[in-house]
């Protein structure tokens, strides 16, 4: 039986909090919003017992983490720089790289800043996207006209934040149900809503169940988490999109060259949706052209934007397939 292990590492002059496990090559799995370490819970002990060192932090601003006041604190330098810290921090000179949802954008950008010390990257619901000629949120507004868009709704101090911590169990939930594929059928995450006095609730569902891959001592870990924490850190996050936008032009046009892998559930409203060519832009039809060195796409079926939890098994083979390959 592996045990996993928690402790703090301090980098990028933050405490990063981390679960890891195992010994051999580094594998940094990180997490997108709103979730945790524990959202790889499937995963550390299966990869750790493979023969890799499995390590996921709680990203900057979730759980035990640091979680840095300014909204300034969260630009994709500081993300990425967290990472690449941390292979510093474990005595390590490369790592392969996971990341889903907003850790998937941290795990691409990663990859194309030290492609020296990335190995191979992992991306799941979220593919490399190479900087846009247009401002972020004027491309958002451009995409959503008077429709409600969560991104664009997450820009303003508070706002968000209120509403989710108003009750973070009901909150949680929802936003786990609603873009899984255990929704269902019939049911579908609205995205017709006028933006004004829309929240990001709005649209979801409340089960009347949870769904067996999410028990309710799993939801009672996240609630207790985001109830000392807050959402804050992880919304502050989004608040960079334009900041990031200007941070990373010398990028502009740039690949990732590394090994890489694309993951995602079939069922996943924000690869059909954002990157799927429903107002976004086919995203993922062109990633091979942005991503020369993509070994695979991987589609889970039934599985839902949480892949990692809805489908460990499967997310769980299809990474060691790729850790094996690299091997």
């Amino acid at each position: 039986m592996v045990e996993v292990k928690h402790r703090k590492i301090e980098t990028n002059g933050i405490s990063l909090h981390i679960a890891e496990a195992g010994e051999g090559p580094l594998v940094i799995l990180c997490h997108g919003f709103p979730e945790l370490w524990y959202s790889w819970r499937h995963q550390i002990p299966a990869l750790a017992e493979a023969g890799y060192h499995v390590v996921a932090p709680d990203m900057r601003g979730y759980g035990g983490s640091d979680a840095p006041e300014s909204v300034e604190a969260y630009s994709i330098f500081q993300l990425t720089g967290d990472m690449t810290g941390l292979v510093t921090a474990l005595g390590c000179d490369e790592a392969v790289i996971v990341g889903h949802d907003w850790g998937s954008i941290v795990a691409w950008q990663t990859a194309l800043f030290r492609p020296d010390m990335i190995r191979g990257v992992v991306g799941m619901s979220v593919p490399y996207t190479p900087r846009m000629p247009v401002r972020p949120t004027d491309l958002f507004r451009m995409i959503s006209g008077d429709k409600f868009f969560y991104i664009l709704y997450f820009q303003d101090e508070g706002i968000a934040e209120n509403e989710l911590e108003a009750d973070v169990d009901r909150s949680m939930r929802m936003v786990m149900y609603t873009i899984s594929g255990s929704l269902s059928e019939g049911n579908a995450l609205r995205t017709d809503l006028p933006a004004e006095g829309t929240g990001f609730l709005t649209g979801m569902y409340m089960p009347e169940t949870l769904p067996s891959w999410l028990s309710e001592e799993d939801l009672a870990y996240y609630v207790d988490q985001f109830s000392q924490t807050g959402f804050r850190g992880g919304i502050n996050w989004y608040r960079n999109f334009d900041r990031n936008w200007e941070l990373t032009s010398p990028w502009a046009g740039a690949k990732i060259t590394v090994p890489a892998v694309f993951m995602a559930g079939d069922r996943d409203p924000v690869v059909s949706g954002l990157f799927g060519g429903d107002g976004g832009g086919n995203m993922l039809g062109a990633l091979d052209s942005f991503v020369p060195d993509l070994r695979s796409k991987v589609f889970i079926e039934g599985a839902g934007h949480w892949n990692q939890q809805e489908a460990p098994e499967e997310t769980t083979q299809a990474l060691l397939t790729f850790l094996q390959d690299l091997d």
